[in-house]
């Protein structure tokens, strides 16, 4: 992943963390309500105690084992992770720019594709000037690499 992708999930896991002690506080005001057993209150604050829990471990998981690339000290006109890839769409000439990074930090609508998406993975190993196919739900489609960057 890449140094930004690591920083958002460190400020994910320091937001779920502080969400912790208000999910024990509603546990504790829903426990004074009396029966707990039909308590939604005091349900619900448990399943989102459960929900924080499991993504907290989740995170921490992921955290533990990233190996963070820094695109800005690649180099060369070859497609790899981090890349940022500038395509002409052969059919249309429309020009579109993506970053290539780790699936956790893809938002395709902001140009960042997941280096598992068939788009990323036509584009990997490739260089300047090459054509690429990729089978999209409305047939293939190829693009020329126009230009490819590590920033």
């Amino acid at each position: 992943m890449t140094a930004q992708g690591l920083a958002d999930l460190e400020e994910e896991f320091k937001r779920l963390k502080e969400e912790r002690p208000v999910i024990s506080k509603a546990i504790g005001a829903a426990r004074e309500h009396g029966d707990l057993s039909e308590n939604a209150e005091y349900h619900a604050a448990k399943e989102r105690q459960g929900l924080v829990e499991a993504k907290l471990k989740e995170i921490e998981g992921i955290i533990s084992h990233a190996l963070v690339i820094d695109p800005s000290t690649l180099s060369g006109d070859t497609v790899k992770f981090g890349a940022t890839v500038m395509v002409v769409d052969e059919d249309t000439d429309e020009e579109s720019t993506y970053r290539i990074v780790g699936s956790r930090e893809a938002d395709a609508k902001n140009g960042s594709l997941s280096v598992t998406s068939p788009l990323a993975k036509a584009l990997i190993g490739k260089a300047i000037g090459d054509l690429v196919e990729v089978a999209t739900p409305k047939g293939h489609k190829f693009y020329e690499i126009a230009d490819v960057r590590f920033k």
